[in-house]
């Protein structure tokens, strides 16, 4: 169990993000216009295909929910991650990290503060989208039950140990890197097998995606939604990825800030 004062200070640094977000309309509509608009945009095209496609409504209700739950699902690791990241860039912009760390804040409590706000910034998020899915086309992802819950968690973790990674970077880099933040979770969607099974990428690419937790969720996903069958071995592999993955995410920031603690580059970081 944490001591208590190690709650307030990840508490007080969590608060901070929240009145940021909170208080600012223009944040909060950019967190929640794209992943609604994927959302509508991706229903809309998957449906133009399976009706061109000749599908009947059964077979078009069964692809309309695995791609639906497919968006929305990858939209969770994607705002995670960048949630993470961007909390990390907000201190810099503000030139706030040296006010940050000159108080008894330690990394670890601000790592752990910064993680509940890219899990709130990703629910901001998908939430709206998720409760548009039902009127748009009938379709909302909580019927899946018990199994979205550990699908959630599990790209949750993945956007963490991915945001920490990223954020360890940056700390190296500087923020003119900031583009990692956008870029770098883009770069894995190919290997992860989102949109479709795994076995149309390439030997060798299926071979590397097998390493990242969310092939493992999405097939997963499919699975439920395609088949009707709940496969736990599937999240299992994911959560076990997800923990050594998030230990070396953890040990690499905080390698880097005691790095940049050092040298005096944390305080130097800015615009």
């Amino acid at each position: 169990m944490m001591p208590q004062g190690s709650l307030s200070r990840i508490y007080a640094v969590w608060l901070r993000h929240f009145y940021i977000l909170s208080r600012s309309a223009p944040r909060l509509l950019e967190i929640m216009y794209w992943p609604s608009v994927q959302m509508v945009l991706w229903g809309f095209v998957s449906r133009f295909f399976a009706a061109r496609g000749g599908a009947d409504m059964a077979t078009l209700d069964v692809a309309l929910g695995t791609l639906l739950g497919a968006v929305m699902l990858w939209d969770i690791l994607f705002r995670t991650q960048v949630g993470l990241s961007i909390a990390y860039l907000e201190e810099i912009w503000a030139r706030n990290m040296g006010h940050l760390f000159v108080s008894p804040l330690r990394p670890g409590e601000w790592m752990c503060a910064i993680m509940l706000v890219s899990l709130c910034r990703a629910l901001v998020g998908a939430i709206p989208a998720a409760l548009l899915a039902v009127p748009f086309y009938g379709f909302s992802v909580f019927d899946m039950g018990l199994p979205l819950l550990l699908f959630f968690f599990n790209l949750v973790f993945m956007g963490w140990w991915l945001g920490l990674l990223i954020t360890a970077m940056l700390v190296k880099a500087g923020p003119g890197a900031e583009s990692l933040a956008w870029m770098t979770t883009f770069a894995l969607a190919p290997f992860c097998a989102v949109y479709y099974t795994p076995d149309v990428l390439p030997l060798w690419m299926q071979q590397v995606g097998q390493a990242f937790p969310a092939l493992h969720v999405f097939e997963g996903l499919r699975a439920l939604t395609m088949r009707g069958e709940f496969i736990p071995h599937y999240m299992w592999t994911a959560f076990g990825l997800n923990l050594v993955y998030m230990a070396i995410g953890a040990a690499v920031l905080g390698w880097a800030f005691n790095d940049a603690r050092r040298h005096g580059t944390l305080l130097q970081a800015g615009e």
